[in-house]
Formats: C-alpha cells, sequence, structure tokens
C-alpha cells in the first residue's frame, strides 16, 4: 500500500474514475484509447482485472500528462489534465420567456 492506504491498483481505478468524469469519457472511449473491450475496462475498474503499465502510458499519452501524474493519484492526474480535454460546461441563461414579455 502507499502513503494514501491505497494499493497502486485502487489508486489507478480512482484516477481513471476521475479523468472520466473531468472529461466526460465512457468506458467504451477509454477502451477506444486503449485498444480494449468495454467489458475490459470495466473489469480494470472493477478490480477482477488489473491495470497494467501500457495502459497507463497509452492514457498518459492521450490525456497529455505524463504517467507519474497518473500514478500520482486522481487528484494530482486532473491538476495535469490540459484545458482541452476537459468536459465542455454550457452556462445556462435565462430564457426570454422567462423574463416576461418585452414592451
Amino acid at each position: 500500500m502507499g502513503p494514501t492506504g491505497l494499493t497502486l491498483q485502487e489508486s489507478l481505478r480512482l484516477t481513471v474514475a476521475a479523468l472520466m468524469q473531468a472529461t466526460g469519457h465512457s468506458q467504451r472511449t477509454v477502451a477506444d484509447i486503449l485498444g480494449l473491450t468495454q467489458t475490459q475496462v470495466s473489469r480494470r475498474q472493477s478490480g477482477a482485472a488489473a491495470w497494467q503499465l501500457d495502459d497507463v502510458d497509452a492514457l498518459a499519452a492521450h490525456y497529455g500528462v505524463r504517467p507519474l501524474d497518473l500514478l500520482d493519484g486522481p487528484t494530482r492526474a486532473c491538476e495535469a489534465l490540459p484545458d482541452a480535454h476537459h468536459r465542455r460546461t454550457t452556462a445556462r441563461t435565462t430564457s426570454s420567456r422567462a423574463k416576461g414579455p418585452t414592451p
């Protein structure tokens, strides 16, 4: 176990989940990035199968971060994630109907 009390595999599962949340990627998208099936990614995320170092390298290259950022945990990985990879959110605006008729 590492200093956080998590094994490396547990930390990687949390990191991949955090990156998926930050980018809006699904398991299928992560599978496509890695050349795996969605089922294989699901098994890695559930702990039924282990993440491999090649997976870490491929994810780091795709997301534009260093492999060590991924191994350092979800907070560091998301901090290192370039803005271009973050999920796009749209600001909510008030519709003209909600404001009422204009004179």
